[in-house]
């Protein structure tokens, strides 16, 4: 089969002014509950968009742990390319995307450091040897090979004798304050609803886009 024969109708769905909610986190809230009350695998799994030292995008997929009226947050090593690309510029985006469901939401945000308790209270939630992992990662940075890592990771874990590590200064949270979204509704005949969210001021204004 060639790639351009590859297509596929949208009618899960439709997506209006009238049933859009008045404020995006509502909306955003509605859309995350169907996807997790869907079982979608990885329904809080975001494609994270920042730009590197070479004036280029920089795509990976994060998750998200947390959200509310003032954001969503996902954490990291702030020493990875995507900390770097944040530290000098916190201009970010996010990218939902649920295929079952034909949606997709687009969020532009200002991404900022989450408070050192936040950071650790999360960090200990994971699972010891999440922790591990992170407290010998120096993550982005050119390794030797895949048994250095794994001499490491085996060294701590003896190291601890079952205790649980410290939350490492470089390991920590990032909250994206957000200023737009854009929720995107497949529909026939390519004839998508894409409804924008975009904050002025204080408020929230609602308009659609073209397809």
């Amino acid at each position: 089969m060639q790639l351009e024969d590859i297509r596929r109708d949208y009618k899960h769905a439709e997506l209006n002014e009238e049933n859009s909610s008045k404020t995006p986190i509502q909306q955003f809230r509605t859309w995350m509950d169907n996807a997790l009350e869907a079982n979608i695998t990885d329904a809080t799994a975001m494609s994270l968009v920042s730009v590197g030292d070479d004036g280029f995008p920089q795509s990976r997929i994060v998750l998200l742990k947390d959200y509310d009226e003032n954001g969503f947050t996902f954490f990291t090593n702030y020493n990875s390319q995507k900390g770097k690309a944040i530290e000098k510029d916190a201009k970010v985006s996010l990218h939902f995307y649920w295929s079952e469901m034909e949606r997709q939401i687009r969020i532009s945000g200002i991404a900022s450091k989450t408070n050192t308790e936040v950071s650790k209270k999360y960090f200990h939630s994971r699972p010891q040897q999440s922790q591990i992992a992170a407290a010998i990662s120096e993550q982005s940075s050119v390794v030797p090979s895949r048994k250095f890592l794994e001499n490491a990771f085996t060294k701590l874990s003896k190291q601890l004798e079952g205790e649980n590590p410290d939350c490492p200064s470089s390991w920590g949270g990032y909250k994206v304050t957000p200023v737009k979204f854009e929720f995107w509704q497949g529909r026939e005949n390519r004839l998508h609803d894409r409804i924008v969210y975009e904050k002025i001021g204080n408020r929230w204004t609602i308009k659609r886009l073209a397809p």
